[in-house]
């Protein structure tokens, strides 16, 4: 294929929850040739019953699903279609050790893999203000840049396959950890009589804001926890990173409290609200 004939190439997206539906509407929305498969079927036009009919025929296959073991299972199931020419880009956020097992399988029958993480949630997605964390092939990646923008407002290379796994699982750690820390912050504050509006304002001109706080402590002051990244999904990576730190030896302390504390929220009922969540076990 020409570079021209690669940039609108048929692609599938496997996966239609929060992320992947938004991502599929917007490839939709731009022209693409583009199928789908949900696990539960979603109803979607263009949605396919089976996965095998929906890579059928494609260049491009974006995973977006839960954790490992449902990738795991995707991968094995579509590989019998896999075929040399077809690539496949996981936007899932896994452990170290399945994205590499995804290059290998899809290695085995000729297909290529991208690792190509995201992060940006139900708003970003929406609008096409995804971020995605790129590596794998240098080549492959300037062909499916075409094809990643229609849902991204930037690529960020990492290097070789995994390390843009490693490196969303890190910043995943950074915003649980923020999150729990807003959460007693919040909670602090209130509780001595301090009026959330004022402790907002307060942080927002704090060297402590960030982005995060600016979505985040409204919502939480406000008791709003619709779902933008869930506390199951939280809770899942930061088991995936942790697991990354033990194998390398080192301590974490803050994001294995947190990550007890999802756990534990996420037992008690909470885990499909937003991870913001943490909060609720003040109020």
């Amino acid at each position: 294929m020409s570079h021209t004939e690669l940039e609108k190439a048929p692609a599938a997206v496997l996966g239609l929850g929060i992320i992947g539906s938004r991502a599929y509407g917007r490839l939709r929305d731009a022209g693409w040739s583009v199928k789908a498969w949900n696990r539960t079927p979603k109803g979607l036009p263009g949605e396919e019953s089976s996965v095998l009919a929906a890579i059928e025929g494609v260049r491009w296959i974006s995973i977006y699903l839960k954790d490992s073991p449902a990738v795991r299972a995707t991968v094995e199931a579509i590989l019998p279609g896999l075929k040399p020419g077809m690539v496949v880009l996981n936007h899932s956020t896994l452990d170290v050790e399945t994205t590499r097992w995804i290059a290998a399988r899809c290695a085995e029958v000729g297909a290529d893999f991208l690792d190509v993480p995201f992060t940006g949630s139900k708003v970003a997605s929406e609008g096409g203000q995804l971020v995605y964390y790129t590596s794998g092939n240098p080549e492959l990646l300037e062909e499916a840049e075409p094809y990643l923008r229609v849902t991204a407002k930037d690529l960020i290379p990492c290097g070789e396959v995994g390390a843009a796994t490693i490196v969303k699982l890190a910043t995943n750690l950074i915003s649980a950890c923020t999150v729990q820390a807003l959460s007693e912050a919040l909670a602090v504050a209130t509780a001595n009589g301090i009026a959330p509006e004022n402790f907002i304002s307060a942080v927002s001109k704090n060297a402590c804001a960030s982005v995060l706080s600016g979505m985040k402590l409204p919502t939480m002051a406000s008791g709003d926890y619709d779902t933008h990244f869930s506390l199951g999904n939280m809770e899942k990576d930061s088991r995936y990173v942790r697991a990354l730190a033990a194998e390398s030896g080192l301590e974490t302390p803050a994001i294995d409290a947190v990550s007890a504390r999802m756990a534990a929220l996420c037992a008690d009922g909470l885990a499909d609200l937003d991870y913001s969540a943490l909060a609720k076990a003040y109020q």
